[in-house]
């Protein structure tokens, strides 16, 4: 029975989230409207495709593209670099940006054989963008056309002033992985379930170096086994490192902790089959506690399933919300699980918006508990580093102090569309933050 209560509390919880989810969803804009953000889709690293009538990608490609941020995101350096025998030679560099009196983008770039041209257009949709450029006498040269596949794939264009097409590339993202960034699916959790091929490849494409899942259940990951979503995760480049896993705390029967632990064991086991290097939980009934009583046994039950967890090889921390700052007979409930778990069995996962949320300042936490905060949610009340009310710069700065393994990005309030908002968060964190 207590093991049927604990898998009930568990299918209420997945809902909540999941209605968090959707609400989040709902106000999500389909469109991006300025054109100062439609250009930072082009932001990051670029090869060629095999050729433009395909998304594939050759051992060798051909073409290699850098598009780093300038000025607030709203101007980039371009630097295009073509492959001569086993070297890339520099061919093209730009200078492209958004400009505020006109409402237009604006280019003004060099070839490598010394040609200077300036381009000047915008996007007329938000995966569609013109630029006509000139030399400087004056001359138009070529109307470029750019045309956005989604947020990892966009086809270009030039044309001669007779529309006589001169060439032809598609460029497939392929940002790097030197800054091992992952992401929690619950971002992109309605992608995952009409298409997790594509929206794994996606998240490759555009630099996240690993996955945090939250739908473990029945021994599965969105209906496959450990071993075939490990093998769907790795065949897109990426790798299966975290899960967010949810069984409450057993009634104070020895059955029941004994159903519990077995549930425990048998959840590490898949999860070390599936490759995964750490495991989360959270609490969603602390609004129900009222003694310190009741916290020990919360306490013990962490140090419990830590202690398996460590057994297997594999890290346990836990996940903070909002409630871990009440407090109950003086004593904030966060501050009891910190110094009445074990460090060997249980580490914490620093939801950073929570935290802010709640009016408590992270550092304060990383300085005071040093080495326990193995990972951190980054997420903010909007797109990632867009409300300017969490100094995530300030907060990377005590990472080393707090323990930081994981950085996890996660997006669940949307104001532009899904991917691009999750494409927005990796160029975040990689180009400000890390």
């Amino acid at each position: 029975m207590a093991h049927n209560i604990s898998i009930l509390r568990f299918t209420k919880k997945i809902i909540l989230l999941l209605i968090l989810i959707g609400t989040s969803t709902v106000f999500a804009q389909t469109t991006v409207p300025k054109q100062s953000d439609r250009l930072q889709q082009y932001l990051g690293f670029w090869v060629s495709s095999i050729d433009h009538t395909t998304d594939s990608i050759g051992k060798t490609p051909l073409i290699k593209m850098n598009n780093y941020p300038k000025i607030d995101n709203t101007a980039m350096s371009v630097d295009v670099f073509q492959i001569d025998g086993k070297t890339y030679n520099h061919t093209l560099t730009e200078l492209i940006g958004y400009d505020t009196k006109t409402d237009s983008i604006f280019a003004l770039g060099k070839s490598a054989q010394g040609d200077m041209f300036l381009g000047k257009g915008g996007f007329t949709s938000d995966t569609d963008w013109i630029m006509k450029d000139r030399d400087f006498t004056g001359k138009e040269t070529m109307t470029v056309t750019f045309d956005f596949k989604n947020q990892t794939d966009v086809h270009l264009k030039g044309v001669n002033p007779q529309n006589e097409i001169l060439w032809q590339t598609r460029y497939i993202k392929k940002n790097p992985k030197d800054k091992n960034i992952g992401i929690q699916l619950v971002s992109v959790h309605k992608q995952m379930q009409q298409n997790p091929k594509e929206t794994l490849k996606y998240l490759d494409r555009m630099g996240y170096s690993y996955i945090e899942t939250f739908v473990y259940k029945d021994h599965s990951f969105y209906g496959l086994s450990p071993l075939d979503f490990k093998k769907l995760v790795e065949d897109n480049n990426l790798k299966f490192t975290g899960s967010m896993t949810f069984y409450d705390l057993p009634s104070d029967d020895g059955q029941a902790w004994k159903e519990a632990m077995q549930w425990w064991q048998e959840c590490i086991e898949d999860h070390k089959q599936a490759g995964v290097e750490y495991l989360t939980i959270s609490n969603n009934q602390i609004k129900e506690i009222t003694t310190l009583s009741e916290l020990k046994r919360y306490a013990e039950y962490y140090n419990a399933i830590g202690k398996l967890c460590m057994e297997r090889g594999i890290r346990f921390a836990y996940h903070n919300h909002s409630d871990e700052f009440k407090t109950i007979e003086n004593k904030v409930v966060y501050n009891y699980f910190l110094e009445n778990t074990d460090p060997e069995y249980v580490s914490f996962q620093a939801d950073l918006y929570w935290m802010h949320f709640s009016k408590v300042d992270p550092i304060d936490y990383f300085k005071k508990y040093e080495n326990r905060f193995i990972s951190w949610h980054v997420k903010d009340y909007k797109e990632l580093g867009q409300s300017g009310k969490m100094d995530f710069e300030l907060y990377f700065t005590y990472a080393k102090a707090a323990g930081l393994k994981y950085t996890v990005a996660e997006v669940e309030a949307f104001n532009y569309p899904v991917w691009y908002s999750i494409n927005s968060a990796w160029n975040y964190l990689y180009f400000n933050i890390l």
